[in-house]
């Protein structure tokens, strides 16, 4: 008996069996006809009455079969007839084993005959979606895990509430405020700001500041030059003009290089790629050629910025725009999980939301599938009075770290000449809608006199 029959004689025998790798199992594992014929019959009688199906049931639902020859109807018959005879029990374990092994090998050749196909020009997909299309296949297992038993697994929740999460903190008092002191790790977080205002600028600030903390760091520049964005760093790092980093003469640029290298032990790699042309399959491939070449590997990485990266999975013009960036956030964010990092990116704003003083999620430009994927989501926003007070104002639109009311807006200062951001005194945090804390009324002291009270008025 093939191992096909014999996994089909124990969906319909073994109850135990059945439950345990039924969801695993597709029609699509099985090459002959009449095989995934039955098999089709059988799991969709399971599903659809939450027990097993008697011979009998079977062999009359086989009448059924709609577009099915006469011979392929006799052959199942036959099957049927030849599995019910079979009274020889199967041990358990082995038959998992082998039912997980034939899953796996069956998925692993769908795989290769889509990418073949993928290859001759046919479906939608692109050639990028290859290796997801044999990775997803390569980590089929069966999952003995279904789910968190509220009851029974309570001492393992209350470990999870108490364990400290690792997070990247920034050097920036209301960031850190909004976010717990940080961004944890498999995160994606998103910065939307309008042509000029500073993109760029908060990406290579914070890509100092985490450089400053002893992180590596991997900057992946779609948009400028690898020279241009170390250039903005430098500014940051050394606390310098772009007119004087120009003037330094190289004697002392390379003693404030050197100087900088004894205060952090992280390092930054800053890669380029052509704009619209790069993927998660470069970026992936970028760092494990960065781990095999410099035993590098990144706490976080910077992208600029989301809009003009390649979908590894979808082709350019097949998809909506919508469903195209979506796609580029979701890669990015699984990107980020498997290299358990951080990911930051940005986005554009669109042209109604650039001249908004107040732009929200449906102002993101080409998708609002972006920020639905996003685990942090804030807008950048300024106007003529704010750049003449050197400031930019930050509202948060989606945070998955913290309650997003609170501290919703608020004031940092920016530096553009040097590439730096910094906090600002608490008076500039004045602002509607802001959800910070009211301050507390100062008490009044009662003298029991003409004046009962002393004090500032309320």
């Amino acid at each position: 008996m093939r191992l096909e029959q014999t996994i089909i004689k124990n969906l319909i025998k073994n109850e135990k069996f059945t439950r345990k790798v039924l969801p695993f199992l597709k029609s699509d594992y099985f090459p002959n006809t009449e095989d995934r014929l039955l098999f089709q019959e059988v799991a969709g009688f399971v599903l659809k009455y939450n027990q097993q199906p008697t011979f009998d049931a079977l062999e009359i639902e086989v009448d059924n079969i709609r577009g099915s020859t006469d011979d392929t109807v006799k052959n199942i018959k036959e099957t049927l007839k030849e599995l019910n005879n079979d009274s020889e029990p199967t041990n358990e374990d082995w038959l998992v084993e082998s039912t997980e092994k034939f899953c796996q090998e069956r998925a692993i050749y769908n795989a290769i005959t889509e990418s073949l196909e993928i290859m001759n020009g046919k479906g939608r997909l692109t050639k990028g979606a290859i290796p997801t299309l044999l990775s997803d296949a390569l980590a089929i297992s069966f999952d003995p895990n279904v789910g968190h038993d509220y009851l029974e697994q309570a001492e393992d929740r209350y470990e999870y509430y108490h364990r400290v999460e690792e997070r990247l903190p920034f050097d920036l008092e209301f960031f850190n405020k909004i976010t717990k002191n940080g961004v944890p790790k498999k995160t994606l977080n998103i910065v939307m700001a309008g042509v000029g205002v500073g993109k760029s600028l908060f990406l290579c600030h914070l890509t100092s500041s985490y450089l400053n903390q002893g992180k590596n760091v991997l900057y992946i520049t779609l948009e400028l030059a690898e020279e241009e964005v170390s250039k903005r760093i430098d500014a940051n790092l050394l606390n310098i003009t772009f007119d004087d980093l120009m003037l330094l003469p190289k004697d002392i640029y390379k003693n404030k290089i050197d100087h900088l290298k004894q205060k952090t032990h992280g390092k930054l790699i800053v890669k380029e790629y052509p704009t619209s042309t790069a993927s998660t399959i470069h970026f992936r491939s970028l760092l494990n050629e960065l781990n095999l070449k410099k035993n590098f590997m990144p706490d976080a990485i910077m992208i600029d910025y989301l809009n003009i990266c390649a979908s590894a999975r979808v082709k350019p013009g097949v998809a909506n725009s919508y469903t195209y960036i979506k796609s580029i956030a979701e890669e990015l964010r699984g990107l980020a999980v498997e290299f358990n990092v951080p990911v930051w990116s940005a986005t554009q704003l669109t042209r109604g939301g650039y001249g908004s003083s107040d732009p929200d999620m449906t102002d993101t430009s080409e998708s609002f599938g972006l920020p639905a994927t996003a685990d942090l989501f804030i807008a950048l926003i300024t106007n003529e009075t704010m750049e003449q007070l050197k400031q930019v104002q930050v509202k948060q639109l989606k945070n998955r770290y913290n309650d997003p009311s609170l501290n919703k807006r608020f004031v940092i200062g920016i530096d553009k000449s040097k590439m730096k951001l910094y906090d600002v005194e608490q008076s500039a945090q004045d602002l509607a809608d802001s959800g910070q804390p009211e301050p507390e009324p100062i008490p009044r002291k009662f003298d029991g006199g003409k004046n009962k009270f002393k004090g500032l008025k309320v």
